[in-house]
């Protein structure tokens, strides 16, 4: 059987998703396709909010109670992911903020009610979570929402089963995020393309990557106009009320999960702040402004097409 590439369709949280790594054996193929196909799909099961036998349901069904809960290996490692950014961000890319849309609808232009708002942000802060060993406590009330991380920490551990499974080249794609299984075997990079806020069926552009991953963040899957403002579903913790910087944003890194935290804090600052933020970064990075400018490094090292 010819050295191919292999691709496999399918769906995991909540998105279209694809692998696509190269195989001399069809039936070897669709074996480990399946194996990291359930690799998302436990991720899924374990972390999704929508699922009440999730992990993280029962996490949020122990808010309040006095014996906590007790986390796992990985889920401590989120954890500590989720608090260098809490950190890092100076307090915008927090776990605990998912509860804000309990007051923003984002299928009705309908700004929400300012004493709902209210409560809800004093169960927001990172800093409120505490820990005993391996024992989390939340106070009553609060929640945590891993969905600004969980589905890029799933590309990358979809990623390193491929490596553990003998793939040596592949492209992990989780519903827009991507992590790379080394470059192509003629040691060429992986196109990968870019949504555009715009026209999401449309390219904003291409990067290049060779190792690491990318992951995007923007303003366009959840908003509403009203009275000439538009109000996206990137909620900024501290006020309740939607980001209003850069459209979009897309950052390449060592790991997709780093990829995706940078560029979701970057989509929480001012656009000036942001722009200074992803500078300051180093990563290649790629951005839709607030006048809807496409620029960024990145664009440099586009493919054509």
């Amino acid at each position: 059987m010819p050295y191919s590439l292999r691709r496999f369709s399918f769906k995991a949280m909540g998105s279209p998703c694809e692998l696509q790594f190269y195989d001399d054996s069809r039936i070897q193929a669709r074996k480990r396709a399946r194996e990291l196909i359930l690799e998302s799909q436990r991720l899924e099961r374990k972390y999704s909010r929508y699922l009440e036998d999730s992990f993280l349901s029962q996490i949020n069904r122990s808010a309040g109670a006095s014996a906590g809960i007790t986390i796992d290996e990985e889920t401590q490692k989120l954890f500590d992911h989720a608090e260098t950014c809490y950190h890092l961000s100076d307090g915008l890319f927090d776990v605990t903020a998912g509860i804000l849309r309990n007051a923003w609808n984002f299928r009705l232009p309908q700004l929400p009610d300012p004493a709902r708002l209210s409560d809800l942000l004093a169960l927001i802060g990172f800093d409120k979570l505490r820990w005993q060993r391996e024992t989390l406590y939340l106070a009553a009330g609060m929640e945590v929402d891993f969905g600004g991380i969980v589905k890029e920490y799933a590309a990358d551990a979809v990623t390193r089963l491929a490596r553990e499974l003998g793939i040596e080249h592949g492209l992990v794609n989780l519903g827009g995020d991507f992590s790379v299984i080394g470059s192509k075997p003629d040691s060429s990079p992986w196109p990968v393309g870019i949504a555009n806020p715009r026209q999401p069926e449309a390219m904003m552009a291409r990067i290049d990557l060779r190792d690491g991953g990318l992951a995007s963040s923007g303003d366009y899957e959840r908003s509403f106009v009203l009275d000439g403002k538009r109000y996206s579903h990137i909620l900024n913790p501290k006020t309740g009320w939607p980001s209003s910087g850069l459209r979009a944003v897309s950052v390449a890194a060592n790991l997709c999960t780093v990829a995706g935290s940078f560029a979701t804090i970057a989509m929480l600052q001012e656009e000036q702040s942001a722009l200074a933020w992803l500078e300051d970064s180093g990563l290649p990075y790629v951005y839709m402004d607030s006048s809807e400018e496409i620029k960024g490094p990145a664009l440099q090292a586009a493919a054509p097409g």
